[in-house]
């Protein structure tokens, strides 16, 4: 049975799984914050939302990287179902057509509970962008909620939302799929944001002088890590990972056989160069290669940032994390290439370099720039979520 790209039909059934998933953060907030202040209890439900928002993305990893991103092939439900289990029917028949093809059970429950953890996370979204517009004050230091950065999310989970559904119904267009994937990248980097800012008009976690070079680092590391994240989801979008199967050399040579312009031809089908004809081995080479070159690069920038702040005792706890991030993503990128690209050390990987944007991002927004560097009034106000 072949299914319709959209079905809106289960999309008010849906729509209530998400609200009873996101309820449940929010209950959890309400009850154990009911004697803060409104900015706290917002505070608080902006790290519920970035903790969950980082796991959304984890379980994003996880569903691309068991093949499970068409185990339903229409949005947003499954055959026009609001579950795998109304579509039962369907999807055995899809897996007795192509019994190796990307539909059965299990991927499509994989790909439905990513949809509704995404609809959950939106709903916390739009509760945060609703009560800063309710709380919103004059302009002052410590005043009422910052209503445009919850909007601006507001605005980029619905992008992201667009993206989701553009997955699917292209088949696993690269070019789409890395653009969600990034797209998760910079919604953490905004909840990050939030909760900065909320943490701040409480008197929370003061700004933290430093060196105008250590803040200008912290941004041109934050530069690096995103193109580097556009590279290794290019790599994981292009199935490349295994072009090169050992380190440090690949394919036994220093500088292999490789196919830059096929490789970086964005707008195409999966497999395939515009043309039509199947993607070269060297293609997908250049693409792996050029995450390795730019893995180089961005290591060393994030070292040499570490290093600049080492001594700020109101960073020490973000460093340390900055520098514990490094070697994970380190060791899991090499268990990629030796170990034939285990599900573990990938969703781990992808998962890195989101905590990553969180850090750096942190590190941004809780820094100024000083010509004489001084410690923060109070260093562990720094520390502040």
């Amino acid at each position: 049975m072949q299914a319709s790209l959209y079905d809106f039909s289960p999309l008010a059934r849906m729509l209530v799984m998400g609200f009873l998933l996101g309820s449940g953060p929010l209950l959890m907030v309400y009850f154990r914050h009911r004697r803060a202040s409104p900015l706290g209890r917002m505070h608080a439900l902006a790290l519920v939302t970035l903790f969950l928002t980082f796991d959304l993305v984890m379980f994003g990893a996880f569903t691309r990287l068991t093949d499970s991103g068409l185990g339903c092939p229409d949005w947003p439900g499954c055959y026009g179902e609001a579950s795998p289990l109304g579509a039962s029917a369907e999807i055995a028949q899809a897996q007795q057509a192509m019994p190796t093809g990307p539909v059965t059970p299990g991927k499509a429950w994989i790909e439905m509970v990513h949809r509704y953890l995404a609809m959950g996370v939106g709903l916390l979204i739009v509760v945060l962008a609703v009560a800063a517009w309710r709380g919103r004050k004059p302009a002052n230091d410590f005043g009422g909620s910052n209503p445009w950065w919850p909007t601006l999310t507001l605005i980029w989970v619905c992008i992201q939302g667009a993206f989701g559904a553009w997955t699917v119904t292209m088949k696993l267009f690269p070019a789409i799929v890395t653009l969600h994937l990034l797209g998760g990248y910079v919604l953490l980097a905004l909840l990050t944001v939030q909760v900065r800012q909320l943490a701040r008009q409480q008197g929370l976690g003061l700004v933290i002088d430093v060196a105008p070079r250590q803040r200008l680092w912290i941004a041109l590391a934050l530069v690096l890590l995103a193109v580097q994240s556009a590279t290794g989801a290019w790599v994981s979008t292009n199935y490349a990972v295994l072009a090169c199967t050992e380190f440090p050399k690949c394919q036994g040579s220093w500088w292999p056989l490789m196919d830059f312009a096929g490789g970086f031809e964005i707008w195409r089908p999966l497999g395939f160069d515009r043309n039509g004809a199947h993607i070269s081995f060297q293609a997908l080479t250049a693409i792996h290669f050029t995450h390795r070159l730019m893995a180089v690069l961005t290591s060393i920038a994030l070292a040499v940032l570490a290093f600049l702040l080492r001594n700020n005792a109101g960073l020490r706890k973000p460093v340390r994390a900055l520098a514990a991030l490094l070697v994970l993503q380190l060791v899991t990128g090499l268990s990629n290439v030796v170990l034939d690209w285990p599900i573990v050390a990938a969703v781990l990987h992808t998962g890195g370099a989101g905590a990553m944007v969180v850090v750096l991002t942190w590190l941004l927004m809780s820094t100024r720039s000083c010509v004489t560097q001084t410690a923060a009034v109070n260093p562990t106000a720094g520390l502040t979520l």
